[in-house]
Order: structure tokens, then C-alpha cells, then sequence
């Protein structure tokens, strides 16, 4: 009864939201709307396309599941009608879980689609006609190929995280799935970061978008960055000293290999830490396990590969740790993004070994800043220049090369920056 809800703050009510809306918003625990929300939620209220630049741990998932929530109420037709696209399970699962909890008092159905899975709870959730599917690329194509889902009927379409897509090699399997929604859509995508090939996609699909951009303006707003320059037979020693830091409630440390997660995560378990793997070569069940036991502070140190991690939210990260330098800037951006969400101070940590000065130099101009370098007594480091200084790899006569290499044709100025 309209009696029993009560009301959320000024910041959501200024939305004009549907009633049973706004009582989900207060079970969810919202009190005032995010940056993004307050960007994204009324634009998308009117049927305007969006693209979003912003993290996971930012609040983007209520900043389009709220608009879509509210545009499933305004007419009672089956579905599905709104369709989310994320790139791993654990993604899929966290925006379905946060779908659920805002429209628990509306009636809308949610299914969950993803691979890793029996498909027979998939294919009874899609036969009830739900009017928002959430899913992965590969299961989706499979069961549209299989003829148990149709798309037909999608008013909304929604990309989450779509340079992991990217990463991940999904953009083929994005443009199958685009191919079998109607042309008169909504769109929304998100992403943290813009590389040209997510930039040509959002060219592609999105029509005279809203950009709202929160990655810039807050990834260095809430997190502390440290270097650690250290031999590389001396990381573990310096993981253990810093795992013993009294300020460190909940760490993801990032290894470059599931190997190496694996081994890690062992080495600290036998050293008297509560360490859990999270890789790609886990079963699902275990994958749920260890996040499971990771959110509800079983586990202090979830060690991970980039690709097993992508997705996670989990807001009481004090600490991210790259064990193993990440190869690009937009993936340091990503790691470093598990932690200081929802406003929350976090320190990113990283060890670097003579090999990763050319990254750590493109890190920092990507930054705009110099990373202090820390050392920790009695653990051996080695040597590392300053922003600015200039590695065989990086001087003009490169620039120069890099510059003819790309001159071979016309350069077209892009539609979204």
C-alpha cells in the first residue's frame, strides 16, 4: 500500500519516480544519488541514448537500472524488453542481484543468463516471459540460435563494462546480439575506459548520446598509489610484510597468470593468511564460493587474474596489490578500480621489477602524475626513474616512427571523444 513506502531523500524524489520504484530505492539502502546517477537517470528518463564513462563501484548499475525499471512501469506489455549485456558471470549476476532488489515491489521478472551453468534453470526463467534478461554474449547467442529467447521486443538495450567486452574478444558476438533487436531502441553503454574500437562501437550504436563522464573525475579522488620497486624473487616477501600492515582490512592482489594465482594464493594460505584463488580455470561453483567467502570476510586476500576479477564489486577493498605489473595503463585503471569505491579511502600497491619501466612510464603520463616509490627495510629494490625521464623506447626518434607509421591515410575526427 502507497502508505507502507517510505519515501526516499530529495536527491531521488526530484527523479519522478513510480511509487514502487521508489520503495525498491529504499530497500536498497540509496540514500542520495551518486554523481552518475544524477547525471544519467533523468537523461535516460527521457528516452535519450547514454554513454557512460565510469567504473564499477561508482553506482552505475542503479544509474541505468533505475530508468529502465521505471520505463517497464509505464506500460504492462510481456518481454523481454530491456536487455543487459555484461561481460563475465560474476558481472551478470551482482546487476541482476541489484535489478532484483530495486523492483522487488513492481512485479518485473529478471532472468540471468550466463554460461559455466546448467542451461535448464536459464531456459525455465526465459519461458516465463521475463521483462528483463541480463546476460553474457556466448549463452545468449546460443539460446537465441536454439530458439528460446527472442529479442524481438527489446526497447532498451544496456552495455556494461564494454571494453572488457572488448578485452575479452566479445565484440563480434555484441554485433550478432545487436543484430537481432529491433532499430527503435534505447541504448546505454557503459565503459571505464574509451579505446577506438569501444569509440567506433559507440559511434555505431549509439544515437546523439548524453556523455556522462565520472572515470576521470574520480579515480585519483579516493585512492593512494605507491611503487615498489623490488627483485623479483623478493615479492612474496614484500606481499607478506605489506599483508601485515595494521590499515589492511580486505586485499585483491592481481597475478598475470591463473598459475601463479593459484601458486600465491597457496604460499599465503601455509604462511597463516586467509587466501583464496580466483581464476579462470575454476569450475563456477568454486567461483561463487571464493567470492562468497570473499564478500562476507572469510577470506582477507582474494588473489586473481585480470580476467577472473573483471566485475567485481565489492565495496570493503582496502587494499589492491599488483603483484605482477598489469601490461597497459587501462588495465592498471581497472585493477586499481577494485578499490576506494563509494567514497571510501583505498591504497593501490604496486611491485615493479626492472622489466616494467616502459609501462610505469605510460601509467604516469596516463595519470598525469609520478607514483612515489616506497621501499620496505630489509627487502632488496630496484632502481626506478622518475616521471618524465626518457627510456630507450620512448624518445623522438620513436615518436617520429610512431608518427610516419600512422600517416597513411586520412584521419577521420571520431563522434565521441
Amino acid at each position: 500500500m502507497q502508505s507502507d513506502i517510505r519515501e526516499p531523500t530529495a536527491g531521488f524524489a526530484k527523479f519522478n519516480l513510480d511509487a514502487r520504484l521508489r520503495r525498491g530505492i529504499r530497500a536498497a539502502g540509496f540514500e542520495e544519488p551518486r554523481p552518475v546517477q544524477t547525471e544519467a537517470v533523468p537523461v535516460a528518463l527521457r528516452g535519450r541514448d547514454v554513454l557512460g564513462l565510469a567504473q564499477t563501484g561508482t553506482g552505475k548499475t542503479a544509474a541505468f537500472a533505475i530508468p529502465a525499471i521505471e520505463r517497464l512501469l509505464q506500460s504492462s506489455a510481456d518481454g523481454p524488453r530491456v536487455l543487459v549485456v555484461a561481460p563475465t558471470r560474476e558481472l551478470a549476476a551482482q546487476i541482476s542481484a541489484e535489478f532484483e532488489t530495486l523492483a522487488r515491489f513492481t512485479g518485473l521478472r529478471v532472468a540471468t543468463v550466463f554460461g559455466g551453468v546448467s542451461v535448464h534453470g536459464q531456459r525455465k526463467a526465459l519461458a516465463k516471459k521475463p521483462h528483463i534478461v541480463v546476460a553474457c554474449p556466448g549463452r545468449l547467442l546460443d539460446l537465441l540460435g536454439q530458439g528460446i529467447v527472442r529479442l524481438d521486443r527489446i526497447e532498451l538495450l544496456i552495455l556494461d563494462e564494454a571494453d572488457h567486452m572488448f578485452d575479452m574478444g566479445f565484440l563480434p558476438d555484441i554485433r550478432r546480439i545487436l543484430s537481432e533487436l529491433p532499430n527503435k531502441r534505447q541504448n546505454l553503454l557503459f565503459s571505464a575506459t574509451m579505446p577506438k574500437e569501444i569509440r567506433s562501437l559507440a559511434n555505431q550504436i549509439l544515437c546523439d548520446p548524453h556523455v556522462v563522464d565520472v572515470a576521470h573525475r574520480t579515480r585519483l579522488a579516493t585512492i593512494e598509489h605507491a611503487l615498489y620497486p623490488v627483485e623479483s624473487t623478493r615479492k612474496l616477501a614484500l606481499l607478506q610484510s605489506i599483508l601485515a600492515e595494521g590499515t589492511l582490512r580486505s586485499a585483491i592482489v592481481f597475478t598475470r597468470t591463473k598459475h601463479r594465482a593459484r601458486r600465491l594464493a597457496r604460499q599465503l594460505e601455509q604462511s597463516g593468511h586467509r587466501a583464496v584463488a580466483l581464476q579462470g580455470n575454476m569450475s563456477q561453483g568454486q567461483r561463487e564460493r571464493a567470492m562468497a567467502g570473499f564478500r562476507k570476510r572469510r577470506f582477507d586476500v582474494l588473489v586473481a587474474t585480470d580476467i577472473a576479477a573483471r566485475g567485481i564489486d565489492v565495496e570493503q577493498v582496502s587494499h589492491v596489490v599488483n603483484f605482477d605489473m598489469p601490461n597497459t595503463p587501462d588495465a592498471y585503471t581497472h585493477r586499481i578500480g577494485r578499490t576506494g569505491r563509494a567514497d571510501r579511502q583505498g591504497k593501490a600497491y604496486t611491485f615493479v621489477t626492472a622489466e616494467d619501466h616502459q609501462v610505469v612510464a605510460q601509467v604516469e603520463r596516463r595519470l598525469r602524475m609520478s607514483i612515489p616509490r616506497r621501499e620496505v627495510h630489509g627487502i632488496q629494490s630496484t632502481p626506478l626513474p622518475q616521471l618524465g625521464t626518457r627510456s630507450r623506447d620512448s624518445g623522438p626518434r620513436r615518436r617520429r616512427a610512431a608518427g610516419r607509421a600512422g600517416a597513411g591515410g586520412r584521419r577521420r575526427r571520431p563522434r565521441i571523444r
